[in-house]
């Protein structure tokens, strides 16, 4: 049988979604803070993964898509999925990370994060020629300069630095098989590419370095909100 992008948001979903109804916590119950996560955050990078597509960026191997008949703006089926189904899987290890492990307040320097997320700005101005290169530092740099002045206290929380650290080894084995396929294929000049023969190849083994910090901003966002609209929400109910 021969693994798809399909079956890969499969493998992604499966497990959270069995242990959402039947576990030691019922995660099924945090459908409206999940779902206003999925649809703000996914929806701003599915805009971006539509217009990064269309610009050639990267772009698809249609060998390994189900033919749908129809298109998501010109992403496959399979892509906007993983948009859903990576939140809907990560976030459910960060409520694990709060059952299992009491959260604590760790060391914040908002001044730390704001050199931080100056010098991620810097970085993609300076490769503004590498248009996945930049949008995925400015990511990154937009996030920590909007968690450091409105939302500490998710830079404060070591559970957040967990979850980022347990979904990366997730996205390290799931982003290896689809670039290494490969199922998603990238435009050289758009990221700090060259050829496997070069010194400097730019990725790690087949993953681009820019995918890293594309998928660190897309976890903090998807967790930062969910967070927002789960502690609104808890609020209303106690009032």
């Amino acid at each position: 049988m021969q693994l798809n992008y399909l079956t890969l948001d499969i493998l992604i979903l499966i497990f959270p979604l069995i242990f959402s109804f039947k576990w030691m916590f019922p995660y099924y119950k945090n459908y409206k803070p999940l779902a206003a996560s999925i649809v703000i955050v996914g929806g701003v990078y599915i805009f971006w993964d539509i217009i990064v597509t269309w610009r050639g960026d990267w772009w698809f191997n249609h060998e390994y898509l189900f033919d749908f008949g129809f298109t998501l703006g010109g992403i496959p089926v399979e892509e906007a999925l993983f948009f859903v189904v990576v939140p809907y899987s990560c976030i459910f290890i960060y409520e694990n990370l709060n059952f299992f492990f009491k959260d604590k307040e760790i060391p914040f320097n908002k001044i730390a994060y704001y050199i931080a997320a100056a010098i991620f700005l810097i970085t993609g101005l300076i490769f503004y020629h590498q248009d996945y290169t930049i949008l995925a530092l400015l990511s990154v740099s937009a996030f920590l300069f909007i968690a450091a002045t409105w939302f500490q206290d998710i830079l404060k929380s070591r559970n957040f630095w967990l979850y980022i650290g347990i979904s990366f080894v997730a996205f390290l084995i799931f982003n290896y098989i689809l670039t290494s396929i490969p199922i998603v294929l990238y435009n050289p000049n758009a990221i700090w590419g060259g050829t496997v023969e070069q010194i400097w190849y730019g990725r790690f083994i087949t993953i681009p370095f820019e995918d890293f910090f594309y998928n660190f901003s897309m976890l903090s966002f998807y967790l930062l909100v969910y967070r927002y609209f789960k502690n609104r929400w808890n609020s209303s109910k106690s009032q």
